[in-house]
This record gives C-alpha cells, sequence and structure tokens, in this order.
C-alpha cells in the first residue's frame, strides 16, 4: 500500500497494475478493450494475445494483463 496525505490507498496487483498504462498508450477504457476480447471469435489465451498485438499494436504484456483478466472474469 501507498500513503497518500495520511491514507492508505490499495495498489493494484495483478493484470489491473497494466490498466493505467494501457489507457493512457492505447486511448481506450479497459472496459473497451475487455469487450472486443468477449466479442472476438478466439478463445484461447496466446491465439487472443497474439490478435490483440497484431490488429491493434498492443505490447506484449498490455495484451496478456488485459486477456488475462478477460477471460478470468
Amino acid at each position: 500500500m501507498t500513503e497518500q496525505r495520511g491514507t492508505k490507498t490499495p495498489q493494484a496487483k495483478g493484470p489491473a497494475s497494466y490498466f493505467p498504462s494501457i489507457e493512457r498508450n492505447y486511448g481506450r477504457p479497459v472496459a473497451e478493450w475487455i469487450d472486443l476480447i468477449d466479442r472476438s471469435p478466439l478463445a484461447r489465451h496466446g491465439e487472443l494475445v497474439a490478435w490483440l498485438k497484431a490488429e491493434h499494436g498492443l505490447g506484449h504484456g498490455h495484451a496478456n494483463a488485459l486477456v488475462a483478466h478477460a477471460l478470468k472474469g
């Protein structure tokens, strides 16, 4: 946890720790990325990561975090 002005704010862990960077770098909210993944005809983790990288220009770590979160959900 980090302290800000005397309060403790929990740090995001796991895939969610990438979300602020994903939104900042790619200009879409995480909810839109999750919706794209959910609507994709692909189902396997590796296929979805490769698709996000090839079709949407995401880096491997960001694509992996989004897919892990979407498939967990």
